[in-house]
Formats: C-alpha cells, sequence, structure tokens
C-alpha cells in the first residue's frame, strides 16, 4: 500500500509524525506522504519539520516517509505561489485540497490546482470534463479517497478520469489510526467505486510511478 496525502498533528491529525508512519509500516504500507493542511499562513513552520522528520525516519526504517503539504482553502490567486514554494523547500508531494462536496471549498479552485501543476488533486468532488482533460494534459492526478467525508464524489471522479483518460490515485487522506487501510481494503474500495482490475491495477501503478518520478 502507497499512500500520498495524510495527515499529522502539525495540521488535524492525531499522531505524531513518527507514529503515523510507524503504524502505516505495520499496517503493511511500503510508503507514506505526510501531507499536512497549510497555507500562507503555517508552511513555513510545518514543512521544514516534515522533511526533517522523513529524513531521519528514512534513515532508520524500512517504509518510505515523503514530505509534502495539502494546500487547503487557501484564495485562488495564492495557490501557484504555494506550489511554488512547497517544491522549493523540500515538499516532494504537492496536494491540493479539491473542491469536495463536504466542505465550502472556493470555485475555481480545482482549475487553479491543475495549472498551478500541483502532483494530486485531492478529493475533487463533481470535477468538469474540461478540468479532467485538463489534468490529464498537465499530468495531475485526481484522487479517489477512502475517508468517508470526502468520498461521495469517487464515482463521479472515475467516471470523469475514464472519460478524459486523466491518471487517479487512490489515498486515504488519514487524520486517525483508523483511517489507515490494508492493500486488500483498498482494492475493495476501488471495486465498489466500480473500478475493474486494469483500472486498479493501473491505479497503484499510478502511485508507484509518481514516487519514481519524483525521485524518493
Amino acid at each position: 500500500m502507497i499512500d500520498l496525502h495524510t495527515h499529522t498533528f502539525f495540521s488535524d491529525g492525531e499522531l505524531l509524525p513518527s507514529e503515523l508512519v510507524r503504524r502505516a509500516e505495520v499496517k503493511g504500507y511500503t510508503a507514506i506522504a505526510l501531507t499536512d493542511h497549510v497555507d500562507l499562513s503555517n508552511i513555513d513552520f510545518v514543512l521544514p519539520r516534515i522533511v526533517r522528520v522523513c529524513e531521519v525516519l528514512n534513515r532508520h526504517w524500512k517504509i518510505l516517509s515523503i514530505p509534502g503539504v495539502e494546500i487547503t482553502h487557501a484564495p485562488l490567486k495564492e495557490i501557484e505561489g504555494l506550489v511554488k514554494y512547497a517544491r522549493k523547500n523540500g515538499a516532494k508531494i504537492v496536494v491540493v485540497h479539491g473542491q469536495t462536496l463536504s466542505e465550502p471549498v472556493i470555485p475555481g479552485t480545482n482549475r487553479c490546482a491543475i495549472e498551478a501543476g500541483c502532483d494530486i488533486l485531492g478529493h475533487p468532488g463533481k470535477i468538469t470534463e474540461p478540468d479532467a482533460r485538463l489534468a490529464k494534459k498537465v499530468g495531475v492526478f485526481l484522487e479517489l479517497t477512502t475517508r468517508k467525508s470526502h468520498s461521495v464524489g469517487n464515482k463521479h471522479i472515475f467516471n470523469m478520469a475514464k472519460k478524459t483518460g486523466a491518471g487517479m490515485i487512490l489515498n486515504t487522506d488519514s487524520h486517525s489510526p483508523e483511517d489507515l487501510v490494508s492493500d486488500v481494503y483498498a482494492r475493495k474500495i476501488l471495486k465498489n467505486i466500480g473500478l475493474g482490475k486494469s483500472h486498479i491495477n493501473e491505479v497503484f501503478r499510478n502511485s508507484e510511478n509518481l514516487i519514481k518520478k519524483l525521485g524518493t
């Protein structure tokens, strides 16, 4: 299992980074990205601490710890700058909090995140076909999620990805130990969304290839 969207107590998660990574390793994970919520107020505080702990953990444990961020509820004109800042300061995975149906995300966030070239558009809700086509063109992955509060959009996201050829990734958006899932459960979630075996294998391959592409 590879999970590229999780949270520690540096934002609204329950666990220390080390504990989250350790619990993921025991769960059978081979890689996990720590992507706490950031905006202009805290990115300079959160990111260097996540970068540092990932460096340390990677010296001691087999599971790969990947530093990242989730840019969340930021003004549209600030998203591109935050993506660039995150990358410049050590984030290997940049997630942008997409237009989930369960929160009042600013309309246009999906488009701005894709145009900014984030790695993953998190739980993008009722993403439009033009935005999905743009994601395909620029190589931004659309997130399918195991998180209940955001998963209502999963089938629509899958349908848009299938229609446009946009890449999909499955993440947990974990905030607590109970949110971590096994590989078997993750595949079951994807099957329930409507993905066949080939699409399921593609989703898992996308996570693997993204890690390789980033040189982590």
